[in-house]
């Protein structure tokens, strides 16, 4: 490692002789005649499978700082598994993280025993995981384990090559035989799980009258390691206590969690780039019945609105309970937008059919919500700062291009979506 150097790796930075003298190899001439005796220390490159401390600040509880096994890549930034985001609380917007090196055989002891990822799977705050399967892996797997979901047998034996190293190498039976032979998703997730019965709730979502429907094939089912029903979604793979990412490292230890969670992210991702997941324009646009009865909706709201504006110019708005007349408007006024806010989301909702993109990812999990869903085709809503509607910055208004003492929506803060003549007109 000396005679590689600082520039070569795997190398060395320093010897640092047993007088305490350091020796800075980047200014030693000729390394190979550089003698090392007993009792020197050189402060080598990091190789792979040494153990480091990771952390991201602040630290707020004790999974802000985890141990790591290193693998060194080529480049100047740091990265790490996407499951592991969550305890960081990171995400790669620009983040910066510390990395420490053990320097002696008690610290890296410690790091091995206590602090290494998957023994703090679980965290001794809340008894239930800090970690699940998140993102495009969670979306992969709901899709995958889907009863829709068949896979050729040529996509089959390339996911078979990121199942693991403890696969028993067995190729289960096609689902189907004629006229081409074809294995269910459920198939290939069974061949990730260890062996163990396990049953959880399905992917519910709330429907009209208050019902709820399962959106999947029935509750999830495993035995002996063998996926029978459900659909693997957040519920059953997330960060939630009695999840399958608990009861795996409950039932089977650290080590079979850290594998299974490792293993759903190569076998999924790996479907999921070959069967392809993409949202475009069209998975946030609502048809045009939908949005004429968001229109309509929108309207009447703002009719509601103005009568409220001719009622308080009358003088003939009662006033509530310990609130002055204008506090009472605002507060009125206020209901009735939010109210049209969450009528027109909840026709935009209905109105999407089930092979929708984004609204596949809010009922697997994976990302957004239905608040979502509702903003990005019916409208935003009223915008409210410290609980109340925009106040006015200028003389008598919001923004210069509205008349003065105007109370209508738009000039304080509703946001709504562009109207179809306009669009037409486009």
């Amino acid at each position: 490692l000396v005679r590689n150097g600082p520039d070569v790796w795997p190398g060395a930075r320093y010897v640092v002789h047993a007088d305490g003298r350091r020796v800075d190899l980047r200014f030693v001439k000729h390394l190979n005649d550089l003698a090392l005796h007993t009792g020197f220390v050189v402060e080598r490159h990091l190789r792979d499978d040494d153990l480091i401390v990771f952390n991201r600040q602040p630290s707020l509880h004790k999974m802000s700082i985890m141990a790591h096994r290193v693998k060194v890549l080529d480049h100047s930034t740091f990265r790490l598994n996407l499951s592991v985001t969550s305890p960081y609380n990171a995400d790669f917007d620009g983040d910066e993280m510390n990395l420490h090196v053990p320097q002696n055989v008690a610290a890296k002891a410690e790091l091995q025993q206590l602090m290494m990822v998957p023994k703090n799977v679980v965290s001794p705050q809340s008894n239930k995981p800090v970690m699940g399967i998140v993102q495009d892996s969670l979306l992969a797997s709901a899709r995958m384990t889907s009863r829709e979901t068949f896979i050729d047998q040529d996509l089959l034996f390339n996911i078979l090559m990121w199942v693991g190293d403890d696969w028993d190498g067995v190729v289960p039976m096609p689902a189907i035989l004629k006229p081409k032979p074809l294995w269910t998703g459920k198939q290939v997730f069974s061949l990730i799980i260890p062996n163990l019965n396990f049953k959880g709730k399905g992917a519910r979502f709330p429907k009209k009258g208050g019902n709820t429907l399962n959106w999947s094939d029935g509750e999830v089912l495993i035995q002996s390691g063998r996926l029978v029903t459900g659909v693997m979604d957040k519920k059953s793979l997330g960060s939630g206590g009695g999840s399958l990412v608990h009861v795996i490292w409950l039932e089977k230890g650290w080590n079979a969690c850290m594998n299974f969670m490792n293993r759903v992210q190569t076998t999924t991702n790996h479907w999921l780039v070959n069967v392809s997941f993409s949202i475009g324009i069209g998975d946030a646009v609502a048809d045009q019945s939908t949005m004429r009865t968001i229109e309509k909706i929108i309207d009447e709201a703002k009719l509601k609105v103005k009568e409220l504006v001719q009622k308080g110019q009358r003088g003939a708005l009662e006033c509530q309970p310990g609130r002055t007349m204008i506090e009472s408007f605002e507060n009125n006024v206020n209901q009735v937008l939010n109210k049209a806010r969450d009528t027109a989301g909840t026709r935009a909702q209905k109105s999407l059919k089930e092979t929708n993109n984004v609204k596949n990812m809010v009922t697997t999990g994976s990302k957004g919500s239905f608040i979502n869903i509702s903003q990005m085709i019916a409208c935003v809503g009223q915008q409210n700062v410290e609980g109340k509607r925009i106040p006015y910055g200028f003389l008598n208004r919001t923004l210069p291009h509205f008349t003065k003492d105007d109370y209508g929506p738009e000039s304080r803060g509703f946001v709504e979506i562009g109207r179809a003549s306009c669009r037409e007109r486009v």
